[in-house]
């Protein structure tokens, strides 16, 4: 599934490509119907006015005061093709569809345009494509439900919602979109080491302080895979076809297990919270007791000694102390 920065990026990517461009047909696949749900006839002859993004759906609005709201999901595309060849570009679930000749097997709706073809393809048939009024987007329950983003949060609000989550791990609370929007596995793992925080810690056991830490991660980190073009895990890409570079330029933590630690040269490993894979640094993220007792972490146990002792050098330091209190 599509993080945040990775559908930033195919909005700006795909903006200057369908902007002020108008749909004159739009043919969906019979056999698949539910990739497209509302009523074609509010496509076709209307004009591209603009795209946004909310959470992890891409929203194009058109200039009928209606709005197609794309959720790409696991395995979805967005390929366009234009009148000239230079114009072409995909972002999605990499194959053979982005030099393929289309539509084919996998595309679930083809939008014919004055000057070229925007093809939403589909392999396991998650994601959708959905019309609806403009003026009810932000009451569609799948909008509605989403919290506020990591820019548009303060830390009061996020301290706040942990405080009414304080049995959950902090990892379990930064994925639960009603909680803070737009996080997914990486950006969590990211954001946790950023403010050397355990992915395991209590969220109610963070101080105020520690918290401001993760959002302030969230922040940086997020910022910094859309300005690089996404991550390059192997369902995304940039709209041009190339790969983003955030994990082999940025990444601290995320698919690094085995790897040294860039802050203290400890090896960065991998355990399960949340019921994720997840990757931290048992020197510089302090690993809870209670998440070595319930046997989750045997994994990091050999590394607690170290651990205490790399408290001194924590931002994390004083929450870290209170996350070996025995569960």
């Amino acid at each position: 599934m599509p993080e945040l920065p990775e559908v930033e990026t195919i909005k700006r990517g795909l903006e200057p490509l369908i902007l002020k461009k108008k749909i004159v047909q739009v043919e969906v696949d019979e056999t698949t119907r539910k990739s497209f749900v509302g009523d074609e006839g509010d496509v076709v002859e209307t004009v591209v006015l603009g795209l946004r993004r909310r959470g992890k759906a891409l929203l194009i609005d058109l200039d009928n005061n209606y709005t197609m709201m794309i959720h790409l999901r696991m395995t979805g595309q967005l390929i366009w093709r234009g009148v000239n060849e230079e114009d072409n570009f995909a972002a999605g679930h990499p194959s053979k569809n982005f030099t393929a000749n289309l539509p084919n097997g996998q595309t679930r709706v083809t939008f014919v345009f004055e000057e070229g073809n925007l093809f939403f393809n589909d392999q396991r048939k998650f994601g959708f494509v959905k019309v609806l009024p403009t003026g009810e987007v932000e009451q569609e329950k799948f909008i509605a439900e989403l919290a506020k983003e990591p820019w548009e949060m303060n830390v009061k609000e996020l301290f706040s919602q942990c405080q009414r989550h304080g049995k959950s791990p902090i990892k379990a609370v930064l994925l639960d979109q009603k909680i803070i929007a737009g996080l997914g596995n990486i950006y969590a793992d990211e954001s946790l080491f950023y403010a050397s925080v355990h992915p395991a810690m209590r969220a109610g056991e963070l101080s105020e302080e520690q918290v401001g830490l993760i959002l302030e991660g969230a922040r940086s980190v997020m910022l910094a895979s859309i300005d690089s073009g996404g991550s390059t895990m192997a369902t995304y890409i940039k709209p041009d076809g190339t790969t983003g570079n955030y994990l082999e330029n940025f990444a601290q933590v995320f698919r690094r297990e085995g790897n040294p630690c860039t802050r203290c040269g400890v090896i960065i490993e991998k355990t399960r919270v949340a019921g994720r894979g997840t990757h931290f640094c048992p020197k510089c993220q302090v690993v809870p007791e209670y998440f070595v007792e319930s046997g989750l972490g045997t994994g990091v146990q050999r590394t607690k000694s170290s651990a205490k002792s790399c408290a001194g050098d924590n931002p994390a330091k004083k929450v870290a102390s209170r996350g070996h209190r025995k569960a």
